[in-house]
């Protein structure tokens, strides 16, 4: 079956060729029950061999995952285990799994794998992250493509005698130049997601520099193909020009508004994005890719440009991420790796002078490419430590290298020995980014700055900043009625960061995306918003929010991330913009019938993971009707906080003291002090100067608000859990419409709660805030902002302590004054308060 006839022929100039015949392959054949071996057949050939492809990949996966090594790493040493250097010096293995008859049709499968990959990496591309970035990005990937291709122009004279015999010196010096300055867009994002750097500065630097490099690397590449494919003809060569950049063209300014176009008309008839349009995506870019290999450029050129030209930001590149990416990066590309490793044979490297030639010249040029990356982030005020991980960063290396050096050798412009060189380097000088980022790139740094964590430390004539988690539509509603309750005004504004939170199922790393008002605002003559993407139905919904209410301003955007890793990407966010309050809603919401239903139980392990480790402080907001009241025309308000004591019930009076400015809002604040039977216990040290600070916060509270009519406060003793819930009862009986408590309580209300704390479903929002929010809980219909004070630093109570002679000075001044309230929620601001500000 796997005979192969080799025959010499002689041509008249007496130049011998050597021509070799296979038998043609059988797909599928008989049983084992035949006696006939079941690896004659080209199908189960094919089969074994992925099988064995994605058992070796994933095992070098995780033995490297405790050594913090990109996937890349393992699937190109997967490949050279399966290959000649290793597996293949075993006869049986090479005969039987890995024939020679069965390498074009794995060859033929794995170059569509790349194909496909390398569609979805333009699809990810983010280009307008370049323009956000503007020159500081084409400096950095000017810098580290310029140092490392002049190295290797230089040693391209030194090493054609060794690496590249009867070639041009042209061809050798490109292709030389272009391995040494590339950086793998794709294996730098995968990095920054493990370090989670893709959402801060140095990660969104990098990216765009690398988008410009790997698009220059393509294009320089393709001209080189195009310049050399016809030697003898000049003319040849400007065809293929000509008609490369005519098919450029035609994508972004033919297909890419094809595209739009058909999005606009499915999304104006109600539909998404089906397998009909995956499907001729799909078609498209197999299209793209026999155009470019017809005209003389390389396939992988047509199939990159044509995912560069699709809308990522919409619903098509979402899809085609979500459906594609998990089947090409986990099963098609090994299978490229694979057959390049088999096609890497360690052993041909007999040479010690041409290895050590080319590991050196590697290595200089990796260090001209961190050099010249550190030169020009001095010159932008970049930090060191930072320009060095920037460094690095860009000496990422993967699929667009040995891309180019299989068309080297393909080409004959590398010989097996210099490709096997080349990759074992590119091997070790890309294992060595993410340790040196690790240890380089230092983010606690960030926090220096950025001491305002908290609403009671916060200054009241600083702008408030509010970070605004959504899941779906249905949480936007509820979220918006607390930041019109949370009285906006000229002298404090608010800025909120509305952050829609979509959990990642196609991705390989997470992806921020900001969405432009501009944009999003003209979209909406197309159709109504409820027939687009989510992400875009929940910006309009708060971009009308901001246009509608005055001083408040809104920034939309969207994170998509897993969500085990999700907090890390929110919480780096709130650090970044320096936010004092993140917003998150419950993991359950109400059903028609008044209950609570879990939406998914990964948000509740979200909810916790932001408690634990959030840079500020944070708000859960239990939504049973809030919005419902705006939309049914009421103007006002109830709010009711419960005061036990303790940071977070200080952080949740300093939100309600400020919701007590708006009109609209009735503020009633119960402070539950404890009966003589309570009293009497002995409490520690920490507990006695909580119970100061608390006095001390009321103390101004009711000067501030009360005494100016903005509030009501009452006393209720009680001895047990008994006693408060009784109270409770007696307080709601259906008046109010928020609830705001503190997730923690002071060391002698823990002691009133004991038997509650038995009975706790949600820990997360605290014994309290469970029991107000319980299902089985006939205490209360109203909504639940469960509040959590950020107590990494230390927090003075309200600011500078006051004395006796400050609070009657306060006193005076706010008896003396006016009207501070708006006229309404949103109005005119309030006069600025020349008191001490404790809030």
């Amino acid at each position: 079956m796997a005979t192969a006839a080799t025959t010499t022929t002689t041509t008249s100039e007496s130049t011998p060729k050597l021509i070799m015949c296979f038998e043609p392959m059988v797909i599928s054949n008989s049983t084992i029950w035949q006696g006939i071996s079941p690896l004659s057949s080209g199908l189960p050939v094919f089969l074994l061999q992925l099988v064995l492809v994605v058992l070796t990949t994933r095992a070098l996966v995780l033995l490297l995952r405790p050594l913090n090594q990109p996937r890349v790493l393992a699937e190109i040493l997967g490949g050279i285990v399966l290959g000649p250097s290793v597996m293949g010096r075993i006869e049986i293995f090479g005969v039987y799994i890995f024939p020679a008859r069965s390498l074009l049709v794995m060859e033929t499968i794995a170059h569509f794998g790349l194909l496909c990959f390398l569609f979805l990496v333009g699809v990810e591309m983010d280009v307008t992250m370049v323009r956000q970035t503007g020159r500081k990005a084409l400096a950095v990937a000017a810098a580290g493509m310029i140092l490392p291709f002049a190295t290797g122009a230089v040693a391209s004279f030194m090493l054609q005698s060794f690496a590249g015999k009867n070639i041009h010196q042209s061809e050798f010096l490109v292709f030389l130049g272009l391995a040494l300055s590339v950086t793998a867009f794709p294996v730098l994002a995968r990095i920054l997601a493990e370090i989670k750097l893709l959402n801060s500065d140095i990660g969104r630097l990098s990216m765009s520099a690398a988008i410009i490099s790997d698009t220059f690397t393509w294009v320089i590449l393709a001209l080189t193909i195009a310049m050399t494919q016809s030697r003898g003809t000049a003319w040849a060569s400007l065809w293929i020009l000509a008609w490369g950049v005519a098919f450029v063209l035609l994508c972004f300014y033919g297909a890419r508004r094809g595209m739009r176009w058909l999005m606009r008309r499915r999304i104006s008839e109600g539909q998404s994005v089906g397998d009909f349009h995956v499907c001729l995506m799909i078609t498209g870019m197999m299209a793209a890719a026999t155009v470019t290999d017809a005209i003389g450029l390389h396939s992988a050129f047509g199939a990159f440009m044509f995912g560069l030209a699709v809308p990522n930001k919409g619903p098509l590149g979402v899809a085609l991420l979500e459906k594609l990416e998990d089947l090409v990066t986990g099963l098609l590309l090994p299978l490229y790796f694979a057959n390049s490793g088999l096609r890497t044979n360690l052993s041909t490297v007999t040479e010690g002078r041409t290895a050590a030639l080319l590991f050196v010249v590697f290595v200089i040029a990796s260090i001209g490419k961190v050099a010249g990356t550190v030169i020009i982030s001095l010159f932008y005020l970049i930090p060191l430590r930072e320009g060095l991980s920037l460094g690095f960063l860009m000496n990422t290396r993967g699929v667009v290298e040995m891309i180019i050096l299989e068309i080297g050798r393909d080409r004959r412009v590398l010989d097996d020995e210099a490709f096997a060189v080349i990759v074992m380097t590119s091997l070790v000088l890309t294992s060595l980014v993410t340790p040196a980022v690790r240890y380089l790139h230092r983010p606690v740094r960030r926090r220096l700055g950025y001491k305002r964590r908290t609403l009671q430390r916060s200054s009241a004539d600083a702008e408030l900043r509010v970070l605004a988690c959504v899941h779906n539509t249905r949480n936007v509603p509820s979220i918006l009625s607390l930041l019109r309750l949370s009285s906006p005004t000229k002298r404090s504004p608010i800025f909120v960061y509305a952050l829609h939170l979509i959990e990642l199922t196609g991705r390989a790393s997470s992806l921020l995306i900001v969405h432009n008002a501009a944009t999003s605002g003209g979209s909406r003559k197309h159709a109504a918003a409820a027939n687009e993407h989510p992400s875009d139905h929940i910006s309009h919904a708060f971009q009308s929010y901001e246009q509608q209410a005055t001083s408040i301003s809104v920034q939309t955007l969207t994170i998509i991330s897993p969500y085990a890793t999700m907090h890390e990407d929110v919480c780096g966010l709130a650090e970044e913009k320096h936010v004092v309050l993140i917003l998150l809603p419950f993991h359950k919401q109400q059903t028609v019938d008044g209950g609570m239903e879990p939406i998914d139980p990964s948000i509740k392990a979200l909810n916790e993971n932001m408690l634990l480790g959030s840079p500020c402080s944070v708000g859960v907001l239990v939504d049973r009707g809030l919005s419902s009241k705006s939309r049914s025309g009421r103007n006002s308000y109830s709010v009711a906080q419960l005061f036990f004591g303790g940071p977070d019930d200080r952080e949740a009076l300093a939100y309600t003291a400020r919701m007590a400015e708006n009109t609209c809002v009735n503020l009633t604040v119960v402070r539950f002090v404890h009966g003589e039977a309570a009293a009497s216990a002995a409490r520690s040290a920490e507990g006695l100067q909580d119970e100061q600070l608390d006095n001390s916060f009321l103390t101004e509270f009711r000067l501030r608000k009360v005494g100016e009519e903005l509030a009501t406060y009452s006393e209720n003793a009680v001895n047990n859990a008994e006693e408060m819930m009784e109270v409770i009862r007696t307080i709601d009986s259906g008046r109010y419409d928020l609830f705001v408590v503190g997730r923690r309580q002071c060391e002698a209300a823990l002691e009133l709660m004991a038997g509650l704390a038995d009975w706790t479903e949600c820990p997360e929002l605290g014994t309290l805030g469970d029991f107000l929010a319980s299902a089985d809980s006939a205490t209360t219909t109203a909504s639940v902002l469960v509040v959590q004070q950020y107590l990494g630093e230390p927090v003075g109570g309200c600011g500078p302590s006051m004395t006796e002679e400050e609070l009657e000075r306060g006193l005076r001044h706010h008896l003396n004054k006016g009207d501070h309230r708006t006229a309404d929620g949103n109005g005119a601001a309030a006069q600025p308060l020349n008191a001490v500000h404790w809030y």
